[in-house]
């Protein structure tokens, strides 16, 4: 019977221990620690979806070719980027026009774990997969100057090309009288703008100027001022009779208004094309008491604005901000984008002649 008692009382004694143990707890006080304790759990998935801090991005923009003004000029941009949002943010390029030479370039970045590439293609096919590569590491690729790039997030174009490159075709027009020979110039045959470009001015010269007529296939001077000028010399000794050319690179102009200044036909042959006042430099403006300049007009868009805009989408995408058609950037031409697919389209186009070049110091 004791042995009965005592084995009976045990088993109540173990009872009420596991009771304590098991049992709930107690509900928070009614200042307010329950709320606490819900913000204490939602704390940690709160940080992890909270964006990195600026000062931790690395954002590196790869241009076509470095040492260039335009490129020079692009990289204030990136420059002032940086130093409004605090991302490191930094502009290189390879020493010579050449896609190949943009691939290794590339390819170290990856390996350096940058955040965002914001990329402009010498040839936008021998990039995709290198491109592809940096979107496979987690890397927000942006690209421009190339609406047919594949593997991007987003391209982001300062107009639509092929209106541009119609304007161009309207300048040179205008210089031309509206007929006799022309000559176009595209820095790759592989680039998807310069064609863009071309294509547009070809076209509107088809529509609107029918006593014009394109001599000659496009002319590829691989970005490079010295190419441009040793075949406008060709040309001027094939096709004697030309009025006019039109450029796409922005050495292009340069080259080929050397060479007509050179052959004294600056009054004779129109020249205009995509560039910069500071690239065309004197050959833009009259000169000697004569009637123009070598090169005629020149179409840009600022480079500096868009290496800051192509920039700006990139953290806006890390950021976790909607990215798409009728974005404003708040960046001159820039401020209501319109999207095709994933390829933005500004309003930043510029044509300047001798009258109004000092407007655009640049």
């Amino acid at each position: 019977m004791k042995k009965l008692l005592v084995l009976f009382s045990a088993m109540i004694l173990m009872a009420l221990v596991f009771s304590a143990c098991t049992a709930p707890a107690a509900p928070a006080a009614e200042s307010g620690g329950g709320e606490a304790a819900a913000s204490e759990e939602a704390a940690p998935a709160e940080s992890e979806a909270a964006a990195p801090a600026a000062s931790d991005l690395t954002f590196v923009t790869v241009v076509k070719i470095a040492g260039i003004s335009w490129f020079n000029r692009m990289e204030e941009g990136v420059k002032q980027f940086g130093e409004d949002t605090g991302v490191n943010a930094s502009l290189v390029g390879p020493a010579e026009a050449d896609a190949a030479q943009q691939i290794p370039i590339i390819e170290d970045l990856i390996a350096q774990g940058v955040d965002a590439l914001c990329v402009i293609p010498m040839d936008p096919t021998q990039l995709d997969p290198v491109l592809k590569k940096a979107m496979d590491a987690g890397i927000i690729v942006i690209t421009h100057e190339a609406s047919n790039q594949v593997n991007m997030d987003w391209d982001i174009e300062a107009f639509d090309n092929t209106a541009f490159g119609a304007g161009l075709m309207d300048e040179l027009a205008k210089g031309m009288g509206e007929e006799g020979e022309y000559a176009v110039f595209v820095g790759s045959l592989g680039s998807k703008t310069h064609n863009e470009w071309v294509d547009g001015g070809i076209a509107r010269q088809k529509e609107a100027y029918p006593n014009m007529t394109l001599v000659g296939e496009k002319n590829e001077s691989f970005d490079d001022a010295q190419i441009a000028y040793e075949k406008a010399k060709e040309i001027l000794k094939a096709y004697p009779e030309i009025k006019g050319f039109q450029g796409s690179a922005s050495t292009d102009v340069a080259g080929i208004g050397q060479a007509i200044e050179e052959a004294g036909l600056q009054d004779q042959v129109t020249v205009v094309g995509t560039s910069l006042p500071s690239i065309a430099g004197d050959l833009l403006y009259p000169v000697d008491g004569k009637e123009t300049g070598a090169i005629d007009a020149v179409g840009f868009w600022d480079p500096k604005l868009a290496g800051y805009a192509c920039n700006q989408i990139a953290l806006m995408m890390i950021n976790g901000e909607e990215v798409g058609d009728g974005i404003d950037l708040g960046i001159p031409g820039y401020e209501n984008l319109s999207a095709q697919g994933n390829v933005l389209y500004g309003q930043g186009q510029v044509y300047v002649t001798a009258e109004n070049a000092d407007q655009y110091p640049f």
